[in-house]
């Protein structure tokens, strides 16, 4: 059928206008013009007659119109063919579609019909054109449909079906050993995820213990790949953290293990807390001390670290005033009271120790100056040294202690002890809002912040007694 249709395009189109000298023109009546061609609707029902005739009668095309030239006869439209008109009319869509199935089950018929919609060339041609029926065409007009009509005698053909038959025949056995295939590996892969989600499972839980041992910072740096398992140091300047128990020893003597084991791990889970919050590195707990830096794995620099560790120190201190009396109230006579030393300078910070087992640490005569700081520091107070001081002068008030010296420091070192936050310090609250007093027979403890103003009529009623008594000297 293609091959007719291309012949009727090379003796009908092509070759009347090759060698022809003049301007061709596209006529219905083409074949009476020398160097015409034939118009869209010409051409449309010429193809049909091709299409038809090889078709064998099983495929018709018709391209008719209600509104015939003067000069050919009128069509005969069916049933279908003039309701698919009027359909057409109506809707004026030019992808609109009318289809019909009839015919039994051995001698099927399929048609299907499509508008032809008027254009601006084929509305000035129709308009003007002498023998044309109509004068008022617009564009978007229905001037016809196009029709093609396919019938299948089926039971002429039933022995092509074998064919088909042999088709589904191989695709369905493909497909089920397709299904099979599919089903077998489905298995496989429920099974490798049942054990890789228990792997996970494992590593989930190991992950969780051992993020126990180490301090929240390295044990994500180490997670994420950004710090290798592997000893290495190196120097940093650091701000470097550590607190004791004031007589500790003493303090277990009272206590019986259980309840002292139960103290020192509410205490050291407390200031943990408080050390996580402000950013510090907890380095390690040694007995009843804590060692802890701010500097690596991150630093915001040397001065905000000093202050990240100077607001954490207080943060502690004012902690351990609450605990204390929740700790009596709990019946323990003697509870922890803590010294503080913090120092700014540079460590080696790194991964120490062999191959098979590491830890992560500080080493350098500025860690051991933290150490001492604390140990010159009064119960509950807070020693720091001249650089830290430095970094934190504006913010804190301080008074001198008499200088001390340290074996690998040359020269004397003057620490400060840390009276509490400077008055009007930029986004502090002022220590003195808090006092805190605790020796053998006084335990005092106000904060201003904390008493509205019933709490204050009683605590000055309460201040204003033990005053008459201390000055009496003897008590009611």
């Amino acid at each position: 059928m293609v091959s007719e249709i291309r012949g009727y395009y090379g003796s009908q189109v092509v070759a009347r206008v090759q060698g022809f000298k003049g301007e061709s023109l596209a006529l219905h009546n083409y074949e009476d013009v020398e160097g015409a061609i034939p118009i869209p609707a010409t051409l449309s029902l010429e193809l049909g007659d091709v299409i038809a005739a090889r078709g064998g009668g099983n495929v018709e095309y018709r391209f008719v119109s209600d509104a015939a030239f003067a000069n050919r006869a009128p069509h005969r439209l069916d049933a279908f063919e003039r309701k698919a008109l009027a359909q057409f009319r109506e809707s004026r869509e030019a992808d609109d579609i009318a289809t019909q199935f009839s015919g039994s089950l051995f001698q099927r018929e399929v048609r299907m019909a499509v508008p032809v919609m008027m254009g601006q060339a084929c509305v000035s041609c129709h308009n003007t054109h002498p023998e044309s029926p109509k004068r008022d065409w617009q564009v978007g007009d229905v001037r016809g449909i196009q029709a093609i009509s396919v019938h299948q005698p089926i039971a002429t053909n039933l022995f092509s079906f074998k064919y088909l038959f042999l088709y589904f025949a191989g695709a369905g056995t493909f497909g089920i050993a397709f299904a099979g295939l599919q089903w077998r590996q489905a298995n496989m892969f429920r099974s490798m995820n049942a054990e890789l989600e228990e792997a996970n499972g494992f590593l989930a839980t190991i992950s969780m213990k051992i993020s126990k041992y180490l301090s929240p910072q390295i044990y994500k740096s180490i997670f994420s790949g950004e710090k290798d398992v592997v000893i290495s140091t190196e120097r940093k300047k650091l701000t470097i953290f550590f607190s004791d128990i004031k007589d500790f020893t003493e303090t277990a003597e009272h206590l019986q293990p259980e309840e002292l084991t139960n103290l020192l791990n509410e205490y050291f889970t407390e200031m943990s807390v408080i050390a996580h919050a402000h950013g510090a590195t907890v380095d390690k707990f040694i007995g009843d001390a804590i060692l802890a830096f701010f500097g690596d794995p991150e630093t915001r620099g040397a001065r905000e670290d000093a202050n990240a560790c100077l607001d954490m120190a207080i943060a502690m201190q004012r902690r351990m005033g609450e605990l204390k009396g929740e700790w009596r109230r709990r019946g323990i006579e003697k509870p922890f009271e803590v010294r503080m030393g913090i120092n700014t300078g540079y460590c080696n910070v790194g991964n120490f120790g062999s191959a098979d087992r590491m830890d992560y640490t500080i080493i350098g005569a500025e860690a051991n100056l933290a150490a001492r700081l604390q140990g010159i520091a009064e119960p509950g107070g807070i020693v720091i040294s001249y650089e830290t001081w430095a970094h934190v002068q504006d913010r804190v008030r301080v008074h001198r202690l008499d200088p001390i010296t340290l074996k690998g420091i040359s020269g004397e070192i003057v620490p400060y002890a840390v009276d509490g936050l400077a008055e009007n310090a930029p986004g502090e609250t002022p220590e003195s809002s808090t006092i805190s007093e605790e020796s053998e027979g006084l335990h005092l403890r106000l904060d201003l912040d904390r008493l509205d103003e019933d709490a204050r009529r009683r605590a000055e009623a309460a201040l204003e007694k033990a005053l008459g008594v201390l000055r009496r000297g003897g008590g009611e």
